[in-house]
């Protein structure tokens, strides 16, 4: 027979030993760390499900960042807003309970406290987020608001608020009567006439009624408007009645009440009725004169001198660009930019836009109608196959405007004088896209508007005053929603926007009252300063009161409330999530300390054994086999 060698099988146990030691080191190096393995490798089957668990995680912690960090812009822009409501509360309370005792320098304890609330309300438009402005929009790196000097008191080159609203009032008023003319007739009667037609400024006459016995009374009618008011050579009935309804600047209305009156003294407000023995109805009719003059004096040196103010502050404030649309035409790929040249209707690969216009479609103007036809056009006739130039020009010719519309870069700019009233829509909406204006109407914001010749108490004409006027709002001044203009992905699939202008309407009208209360003064010993204070207060109340269908700041406020409720909810779902993902993780990766110690515990038994077999083994010999 033969005997295998015992260095055979002691060589099979000892790699049983090292096999058992290396299991025992892993299962150490498992519960210490409490890993399964130091490589993926090691980790088995599931490690796929934690790796993609762990990128699942890595971007919720991106996630979770920039929700700390839009929390903090919101919270800032949220504490900015809440401080302009506290001066607009401020400043309502002071302009509604106003005492009409004047300084100085013609204002009331109000007015100065407006003042100052309108360099404050500057400083909380130019709050920074680290180094991004909050009231910008997308221009996140430029400051929205120019300093509260500039805009008040204008630079070296560009006028202020306060030289706006000095030349606003002084057209507006003219030489003392709101811009009305008061003759009288050779047949004895009363005229009041607007001294020209189409002008902006001053008093517009609305209506006129009469309960004068036995009186004429015409209008208001013509060009310019006006009314009259004849007594006949009749005395009119104690009590009688003319009344004269006026439009002022800033669209309000006042009423002018005269009562005939046998009274001596007569009573403000009354024109005396003739009781000279023998009855002289001519003196009434200049008593009538005269009352009419005095009130209407009167009524354009208070309430007219405040809506004059309120109307230069919607000049100066109440701005924006002109309309632009970009867009490309159809030329062979890739498409070109369009140019005065381009058509507005042709077949690809021809140079039009596309879908261009065709015979029977219309573009109006303003209210005047521009119409497309094959050929031929004449008048206010488009040929279908014109230039974008040919059309600007046409625009141009109806609007009035003094600079010509351009092309560049393939963007078209519709310039106008005024632009308040700017409105094109067209039968084509499609076509008008093509030339880039997405919407209909077609309209652009006011620029600033300054007084359009000098001297300004007989101008008749506003014109574009953006090259000498301050521009009070320099940020984005785009299209959409200022709260577009900043946006952040919170979730996989949920983005929030958090974005904010300070040109937005409920900030703007905002800061236009409180600039218009804190500017205007009057002289403090001036008959009708007074009623000019009070006028004005009364519409710097309203115009920090809420109305219908107006945005306020607390709008903005909750749309950013509700971005912050979106990520709040995200978050929450993120938390419910990481728990989820490191649980799958750690059953993929973890090693449990007890099945490993248990593990341990064995191996280290089947280690005792192996090394007690070892032993016996090498104490064998011949004889002791035998």
């Amino acid at each position: 027979m033969s005997i295998s060698s015992i260095n055979y099988s002691s060589s099979v146990l000892g790699s049983q030993i090292r096999n058992i030691n290396t299991q025992l080191t892993d299962l150490s190096t498992q519960l210490s760390t409490g890993k399964l393995s130091q490589n993926y490798s090691g980790m088995g089957t599931n490690e796929g499900f934690a790796i993609a668990s762990r990128a699942q995680l890595s971007n919720i912690a991106a996630y979770t960042d920039t929700i700390t960090n839009v929390n903090v812009s919101i919270n800032l822009a949220n504490t900015a807003l809440q401080s302009l409501t506290t001066i607009r509360n401020t400043v309502q309370t002071g302009s509604a309970n106003t005492a009409q005792d004047l300084n100085v320098n013609g204002q009331t304890v109000a007015q100065n406290t407006a003042a100052a609330q309108f360099g404050s309300m500057v400083g909380v438009l130019n709050t920074q987020a680290g180094n991004r402005y909050l009231f910008s929009g997308t221009a996140v790196n430029t400051q929205p608001v120019a300093d509260a000097g500039d805009i008040i008191n204008g630079t070296t080159t560009q006028a202020g608020f306060k030289t706006v609203l000095a030349e606003r009032q002084a057209a507006d008023l003219g030489t003392g009567t709101g811009r009305l003319v008061q003759t009288s007739l050779p047949s004895g009667a009363v005229q009041v006439s607007e001294d020209v037609a189409g002008s902006p400024f001053g008093l517009k006459i609305a209506a006129v009624s009469s309960t004068l016995t036995g009186a004429t009374v015409t209008g208001p009618s013509g060009s310019p408007v006006s009314f009259s008011v004849n007594l006949n050579g009749t005395n009119p009935n104690n009590g009688d009645k003319l009344s004269v309804k006026f439009t002022l600047p800033d669209g309000s209305t006042e009423q002018i009440d005269l009562t005939a009156s046998t009274a001596t003294p007569t009573p403000v407000g009354s024109f005396a009725i003739d009781a000279s023995v023998p009855v002289n109805p001519a003196n009434t009719q200049t008593s009538l004169n005269t009352a009419l003059n005095t009130a209407i004096t009167k009524l354009a040196n208070t309430a007219l001198v405040a809506a004059s103010a309120v109307t230069a502050g919607d000049n100066f404030f109440n701005t924006a660009s002109s309309a632009i649309g970009t867009s490309v035409n159809n030329q062979a790929a890739p498409p070109a930019p369009v140019t005065g040249a381009t058509a507005l209707s042709g077949a690809s690969p021809s140079d039009s836009i596309s879908p261009g216009f065709v015979a029977g479609d219309t573009i109006t103007v303003n209210g005047t109608t521009l119409s497309f036809v094959s050929s031929g056009a004449t008048g206010n006739q488009l040929n279908v196959g014109d230039s974008i130039q040919t059309l600007m020009s046409k625009i141009d010719q109806i609007t009035g405007t003094s600079k010509p519309s351009t092309v560049h870069g393939g963007s078209i700019t519709i310039n106008t004088d005024d632009a308040a009233n700017l409105s094109i829509t067209t039968s084509n909406t499609g076509a008008l896209g093509s030339l880039g204006f997405a919407s209909t109407p077609v309209t652009a914001t006011q620029p600033p508007l300054r007084i359009g010749s000098s001297p300004a108490s007989s101008a008749t004409t506003l014109v574009n005053g953006s090259a000498t006027t301050v521009k009070w709002y320099q940020g984005n001044d785009g299209p959409g929603s200022p709260r577009s203009t900043a946006m952040a992905r919170v979730d996989d699939s949920v983005t929030v926007q958090y974005g904010a202008q300070a040109n937005e309407d409920a900030i703007r009208k905002e800061l236009q009252a409180v600039a218009v209360f804190g500017t205007f003064s009057t002289s403090p010993a001036g008959q009708y300063s007074g009623g000019q204070v009070a006028a004005l207060s009364l519409r710097v109340t309203q115009a920090l009161t809420k109305q219908p269908g107006q945005q306020r700041i607390e709008d903005i406020q909750t749309d950013l409330a509700m971005s912050q409720n979106t990520m709040k909810d995200a978050s929450s779902r993120q938390t419910q999530a990481k728990a989820q993902l490191q649980t799958i993780i750690d059953q993929a990766e973890s090693a449990s300390p007890d099945q490993v110690a248990s593990e341990i515990l064995s191996l280290q038994n089947a280690l005792q054994a192996s090394y007690q077999v070892t032993s016996n083994l090498s104490q064998l010999s011949l004889v002791k086999f035998l």
